[in-house]
């Protein structure tokens, strides 16, 4: 499995309290992970090809009058874990004063109404996409973690992260695709210990491993896409979901 994967330097990202865990892939081996303020940086250096791509566990790409079709190929594909996909919150939400005037506002651009947590996704969606542009897709591109697990096992799983039998089968996938660097000597080392080090909860940092790998499939031109590739945003952006 490690062999099929070849030398670049890409990162997966998931969104966590205090900013963003940034997990670096090099080849098959996470080089490190950290937690930053925001995403300029990383941003930048996909624009300057220091990394050869990014996936995002957050949405990209904002509908504006019905509901994502990548997000509903997503929960079709999961089958009974459709729930981990949260509708993709209408580009006017960005703009709402509280989840009252978002809640209005979805419902008259989609015709469905917002969750609470997809409502709390909304000050890290404004983040992100007033950082994107066109141009920097697909090599940054939206991800949705539970699904590269799914991927990475060849069905979805049936357990929850939340839960420690999830955990432990999301850190055996990982440990099965991925190795870690960050050991004292060259030799790599399980992913499972470069997470236990990490200062950042362990479902984030779960995730943006996966992420990296999803971000790995998109630089090597084998990832699978879902979505229309001819569904833009009202800003250009597509709205493709990559696993």
């Amino acid at each position: 499995m490690h062999g099929n994967l070849t030398r670049v330097l890409v990162a997966g990202v998931d969104g966590c309290r205090g900013g963003w865990v940034v997990a670096y892939l090099d080849g098959i081996a996470i080089a490190d992970v950290e937690v930053v303020a925001d995403l300029r940086v990383l941003i930048d250096s996909v624009r300057n090809g220091t990394l050869a791509a990014a996936a995002i566990d957050m949405p990209i790409g904002l509908p504006h009058d019905r509901p994502r079709a990548s997000d509903r190929e997503l929960r079709r594909w999961l089958g009974r874990r459709h729930s981990t996909v949260f509708p993709t919150p209408a580009r006017t939400v960005l703009d709402a004063a509280d989840y009252a005037d978002a809640l209005t506002r979805n419902r008259e651009s989609l015709g469905v109404g917002l969750s609470r947590q997809a409502w709390n996704l909304v000050p890290k969606i404004r983040e992100l996409d007033k950082l994107m542009a066109p141009e920097l897709q697909p090599r940054i591109s939206e991800a949705h973690p539970e699904s590269s697990f799914a991927a990475m096992n060849e069905a979805a799983l049936t357990t929850r992260k939340s839960t420690p039998e999830g955990r432990d089968e999301r850190r055996a996938l990982l440990d099965n695709h991925l190795r870690s660097t960050r050991a004292l000597d060259t030799a790599t080392a399980p992913i499972v210990d470069l997470l236990d080090t990490a200062t950042a909860p362990i479902v984030d940092l779960l995730d943006a491993c996966a992420a990296a790998w999803t971000a790995h499939r998109i630089a090597s031109g084998t990832a699978r896409w879902f979505g229309d590739i001819d569904e833009r945003d009202s800003r250009g952006l597509y709205m493709t979901v990559a696993v």
